[in-house]
Formats: C-alpha cells, structure tokens, sequence
C-alpha cells in the first residue's frame, strides 16, 4: 500500500456551503413554489385528459425542452460523470442515439394480456431504472455537497452547466491537457498486484475493442440502437410528452430540439466526470474498500461523486449554491414526468380495465395514489441498487434495461413493419424475452461484479456476454419467436393493421395536419420538410461526432 495523501475529506464538504448559498438555494425553492401554484390556478387539472396530456395543445419547444429533461434528471448528472470517470468518453454514445404506448399495442394486436403486461413491466422499470435511481442520486447529491446523512438527506441548467465546465476544464489546462491529466489519475492507496486503479487506455475512444472493452463498439452500434429504439419511441415519459402535441410536426421538431440538446452532455457531464477523476484520484479513482468508505459510504466504488465533488470543490461562492438548486430542479422535473407516466399507466391500462365504469375523479384519485406507493418501493430498492455494477449508476441502470427492453423494442418493431406479426405471436415472445432477460437480470444481482482484487466467479453467462451483446441476442430471440408464432396462428383482422402499421397509413389528410386546426396543406407539408431537413442534418452532425471521437 502506498502512503495515504488522499484529496480530502468528504465530511468537511458540509462546512463549504456559506450563507449566500443556503440564500439562493431558499429562493429558488420558494420561486419554485409560487411558479408551481400560479400554474396550477391558471390550467385545469380535473380532466383526464389535462391531468395526463396538458389537453393534448403543447407546441414543440416546450415538448423538447420536456423531453431533454426528463431524460437528463439527477441520475443522469450523477450516472454520466461517474462513468466518465471510471471509463472516459464512450459512455457518452448512449446520449447520442437518439393516449400510451400499450393502448397502441392492444389497438395493434387485440386482445388484453399484452397491454396489461407492458403497463406492469413499464411500472417496474419506473422502479429499477428510473425513480429509485434519480432518488439515489439526489441524496447522493445532498449527501456530498451538504455533509448529511444519505438517508435524510433547462437553460438556466446549461448555463451554469457551461459555467462550471469551464471552471474545470481551465483546472486542468484545458481540453488538449484533458488526455494527460486523466491518464495520470492514480489514487495513492491501491491493492497489490492489480490493475484496476489505473485509468483506461481508450478512455478517449468512443469505438473500442469488442472482446474486452467496457463499451465494445460492437454493442455500442446494435445493442444500443435496440435499447435506444426502446426508450425513445415506446418509453411512456417519452410517449406521453409527443402525445400532448398538437399536432404531428409538433412532435417531429419536438424530437429534433431534444436531439440537438443530447449532443451537450459529452462537454457538459461526461468530460467534467474525467476532469474529476484527474483532480480528486484518491476519492473519484478510489480501488481499496475502506478508502471508498471514507469517500463516498460504499466499498465497491466511488465514480457516482465526480459530479457533486467537482462542484463543491471549484464553484465559487453563490453559484454553488444555484448549481445545487439546478440539480434539485433536475430531480424534481426528471420525478414528476416519471410520477405522471406511470400513474397514467397504472391508471389508464390496468385500474380502467379493473374498475371500468370508474369516473374521472376516481381515476385521478388512483393516479395520484399510486405514486406514494411507487416511491416507497424504489427507496427500499435503493440499497441494492448502490452496490450494483461496481457503483456505476449509469451502467446498473443501462443493464437492466438490457435485460428487459429488447423484446418490447421486438414487438414494436415487427408491429409496425410487419403487417402478418399478430397477438398470438407478440404474446411469446414477450414472455420468452422476459423469461431470459430476466434470468440474466437475477443472475447480475446475485452475482455482481467483483471488488478490485477479488477472484471473478460470475456465471459464464455475465462473465462472456457483454450486456450490450445480450440485448441484440435478446432481440433476435423475441423477433424470432414473434415471427414464429404469428405465422403458425391466424393473420391479424383488417382492423388491427388499418392506420397502425407504416404500410397501411391513410393518406387522407396531409402529414402533420389535424382536422379544424385552420392550417393549409401547403403550410403543413412546408414544416414537415423544414424537420426532415433538420432530421438529415442532425443525422450528419452525429455522425460526425462519432467520426471524431472514434
């Protein structure tokens, strides 16, 4: 063991927060409340339809802004910066792959049973990948920069993001020094006869060596577009925010503006997340148990505080206190858009076929109850959750979504592509997919990675099978037991592929309009080529960005 000349010590973090800080922290809670109260005296809320669906009147840019957010909660400023951390740049492809779905999926292929499962599988990813984690990453959050017990414990957001990256970045000499400082991020205390405190070699690739790799470009490019396909078109936080537009070039500029707002986080989260590593080693990089119990409270890891240690320590004065306020507002603004899907869920797909002649105010009454009850199971996941994955909180939450999204993304996929995939078909392979990805889910938590030193007796299963390869074995395996069963069973009825697949679309009003809404064709198409346009161009700036960095 090398002599202890570690960074600092995290308890005294707490004395840091001044007066100026608690003030503008106070206020923005208290602008906050005022905002909040002031919108709901302004917009009905007693409707199903503007509880869940803000009466279905959005334009586009707030619906961009909403989707950005939502996916850009505290979980992903902690979980992004912790896995810059630990692995560099790569982790930074996973932000670049860019009514509810299950009524669309009922509507599709009849029937009850495969609606009423993807509304519980939908509830219990809102647990494990979604709540539970932006709850762990808020009271990480608090827990680092205000001292307290973890337990008790979006423009203004990219300016005082931009802010702070700078204040990093200039730490270190700037980006063309980024490489240098990080690769020299050793902590002084390590284990003998290892190598895992040393910093990756490509940690400044984003395409990397498909056999040992942490992020194998293989998985990367398939198994990520599985999962991205998952989560971008069929995840209800995503789903019910297009739903709310007004019309169809609404939504189609909405996911162009959110797109564009993803190419942010590799300068603004990820980078800074190394820049932590190579400025605090002995806390962010720390290998031995104790010394990460020191740093963060858990043995295993302590990549998830690069964010919050780098804030505490380079903020000045007053804009640490507004940068915490920021990651408080992510946290709310990622909570109440999963709080809201997920009651829709449970209320709309499983409570109405329960109850169906239930009226609106007990609808409602349901939706806001099940939220209390989701909270209390994601904090009781919360302590299995920390120690997953050796403490990355980004690649728990990609993992078991690769254990349970790509037969989701499967049936999607074969519905709207595949005229003959039916609800026979769709059912087997929902629940072959989840027999399997669930297996291999169980198998991670009762076999986790082991510590820095520690003999690796992990199943060949998780040893072998990277969890981004798992998830295109998973597709194949779904789409083929759809294909399977669908073709051994009846075709689907006319009415069960009219207007819901891309072959049967009616052309009978232009694409984007809706009836009575007082636009013209020409106005219409002429927007619907303004966002292609825009979609081809954000295609060739993401491209370019993977060129780069490859």
């Amino acid at each position: 063991m090398a002599a202890d000349n570690s960074t600092g010590d995290l308890h005294a973090a707490g004395l840091q927060l001044n007066t100026a800080d608690i003030t503008i922290i106070a206020v923005y809670f208290a602008l906050n409340m005022v905002v909040g109260i002031w919108s709901s005296c302004q917009a009905s809320r007693n409707t199903v339809s503007s509880y869940f669906l803000a009466s279905r009147d959005m334009t586009w840019w707030p619906i961009g802004a909403s989707l950005f957010a939502s996916s850009e909660g505290s979980g992903l400023f902690i979980g992004l910066a912790g896995s810059g951390a630990a692995g560099g740049l790569a982790v930074a492809g996973f932000e670049w792959n860019i009514v509810t779905m299950p009524e669309y999926i009922q509507k599709r292929y009849g029937g009850q049973r495969i609606c009423m499962y993807l509304s519980v599988l939908s509830l219990l990813l809102s647990v494990f990948t979604k709540i539970s984690i932006d709850l762990y990453a808020g009271a990480l959050f608090v827990h680092i920069c205000l001292g307290w017990n973890f337990y008790l414990s979006t423009t203004l957001m990219l300016v005082v993001m931009a802010l702070y990256t700078i204040a990093a970045f200039n730490q270190i000499g700037g980006y063309d020094q980024l490489e240098a400082a990080y690769a020299q991020a050793i902590p002084a205390k390590t284990i003998n006869n290892t190598t895992c405190h040393l910093p990756r070699t490509d940690a400044m690739h984003m395409f990397r060596d498909p056999y040992t790799a942490d992020l194998p470009w293989t998985g990367m490019t398939f198994g990520l577009t599985i999962m991205a396909t998952w989560y971008w078109c069929t995840d209800q936080v995503i789903v019910q925010r297009s739903l709310s537009a007004r019309d169809l070039n609404h939504v189609k500029a909405s996911s162009i503006l959110a797109s564009y707002l993803k190419m942010l986080p590799m300068g603004l989260i990820v980078m800074p997340g190394m820049i932590s590593r190579a400025l605090y080693p002995d806390d962010v990089g720390c290998v031995v148990p104790s010394e990460c119990l020191r740093a963060c409270g858990a043995e295993i890891g302590c990549s998830n505080i690069a964010y919050p240690k780098l804030i505490i320590e380079l903020m000045p004065t007053g804009l640490r206190g507004l940068m915490i306020a920021v990651m408080m507002a992510a946290l709310m603004s990622s909570l109440t858009s999963i709080f809201n899907s997920s009651s829709t869920l449970f209320t709309m797909d499983i409570w109405r076929q329960l109850r169906p002649r239930a009226g609106e105010r007990e609808l409602l009454l349901v939706g806001r109850l099940v939220i209390v009850v989701l909270i209390g199971v994601s904090v009781a996941w919360i302590p299995i959750l920390q120690g997953s994955n050796s403490g990355q909180l980004f690649i728990y939450m990609q993992s078991v979504t690769s254990s349970l999204a790509p037969p989701v993304a499967a049936v999607f996929v074969l519905g709207i592509f595949w005229r003959r995939a039916n609800e026979q078909g769709a059912f087997w392979g929902l629940m072959v997919g989840l027999a399997v990805g669930a297996g291999r889910m169980v198998l991670e938590f009762l076999h986790p990675a082991p510590p820095c030193g520690a003999p690796d007796v992990q199943p060949a299963l998780l040893g072998s099978i990277h969890y981004l390869h798992f998830a295109v074995a998973l597709f194949v395996l779904s789409s083929a037991v759809v294909v399977s069963g669908s073709l051994l069973t009846p075709a689907p009825q006319g009415a069960q592929i009219e207007n819901l697949t891309w072959w049967t679309l009616s052309q009978t009003l232009p694409l984007g309009a809706k009836a009575g809404d007082g636009q013209t064709p020409q106005k219409q198409a002429f927007w619907a080529r303004v966002c292609g346009f825009n979609a081809i161009l954000l295609m060739c700036v993401n491209i370019f960005f993977y060129a780069y960095f490859a």
